[in-house]
């Protein structure tokens, strides 16, 4: 069904973009004060309609075009590569498809075929309940539109939503799950809800510490995270670039930090927008693992590579986790 969500004021002018359309009671512990009801349609859920976006890539600097489109039930995020033609083309989403995740989120298939940037994409996906699509993408990389989740999800509210015959499959977490690597660490807890801390420490008045804790639903995420956009140290440019990265990014798609000061005309959207991009990444690097979690994450510093160190941890301990289908009245296992 379509959705009459309210549209928030972010008081900030947002970038234009090309954008077109066509045509049961658990016996676990709580871990927040109120319980959360369960949505009566719990079902998977899809594109009523074909929606495309163009952009730019924040490392290659190369414009690519993106078209997301409807799939069946069972589909899962499958992205496809349509530059290239002389190979499988098709990588679907997993845990185990995360190749690189030094700076971003990249997949790759059996064919060695390879696409990165994937997060903020998969951030709007989990929040907005869409479980299936394909993503034909024309290049190596998504653009990075304004660096935030907020023109993905404007570009699904045009599409629309359509529900399937599925009953939705929660990833729950049974048994602590942490990694840890040098400073920064990230944990998976059993929780009856998905919810989310995360702590980002830096060195400069600009940042220091920041912390957010809340509940991953689609009213936080439009409310609170998904227009949080990415972030940058200008002294860190240049080198990125000999590296062959960040040659697209620019103040229209990144908060870039000079010593003390912000370099963005206007400053920041909203209060504690570093840790709040970084919250909306990690939503994105957990939906590799096919559903939307019923447990708590807890990330002190955590990237990329360590969301996906996570993943990969969890997906080795099969006693910590299943898959379960919630309804209004029940919950069983997968």
């Amino acid at each position: 069904p379509h959705r009459n969500n309210p549209k928030p004021d972010f008081g900030f002018p947002l970038v234009n973009q090309t954008i077109e359309v066509s045509s049961g009671n658990s016996a676990r512990p709580l871990c927040g004060r109120f319980v959360i009801p369960v949505k009566a349609d719990h079902l998977e859920q899809t594109l009523r309609a074909p929606a495309i976006i163009a952009g730019v890539g924040v490392h290659t600097g190369q414009r690519v075009r993106l078209a997301v489109r409807p799939a069946p039930t069972g589909t899962g995020i499958v992205f496809v590569r349509t530059d290239i033609t002389d190979r499988d083309n098709r990588i679907p989403v997993s845990g185990e498809a995360v190749v690189e995740a030094r700076l971003n989120t990249m997949i790759e298939n059996g064919a060695g075929v390879r696409l990165s940037t994937i997060e903020h994409l998969m951030a709007a996906f989990c929040a907005l309940g869409i479980s299936n699509a394909v993503v034909e993408v024309d290049g190596p990389e998504l653009p990075i539109l304004d660096g935030s989740a907020l023109p993905f999800v404007q570009l699904l509210d045009r599409a629309g939503f359509r529900n399937q015959a599925a009953p939705l499959r929660f990833i729950e977490i049974l048994a602590p799950i942490e990694v840890t690597e040098g400073d920064k660490h990230a944990r998976l807890l059993p929780c009856d809800r998905y919810e989310m801390r995360f702590e980002i420490d830096f060195d400069t008045p600009v940042i220091g510490n920041q912390v957010v804790d809340f509940v991953v639903d689609e009213a936080t995420f439009r409310s609170d995270i998904m227009a949080a956009r990415t972030f940058g140290f200008a002294h860190e440019v240049e080198a990125l670039r000999r590296a062959g990265l960040a040659r697209g990014g620019s103040l229209e798609n990144a908060v870039v930090i000079d010593g003390d000061q912000i370099l963005n005309t206007g400053g920041l959207r909203m209060e504690r927008e570093f840790v709040r991009h970084k919250a909306l990444d990690a939503i994105g690097d957990l939906y590799v693992l096919g559903g939307p979690l019923l447990g708590r994450y807890e990330g002190y510093k955590a990237g990329h590579a360590v969301n996906n160190m996570l993943v990969r941890a969890l997906l080795a301990r099969p006693d910590a986790w299943r898959e379960v289908v919630r309804t209004p009245d029940m919950a069983m296992a997968g």
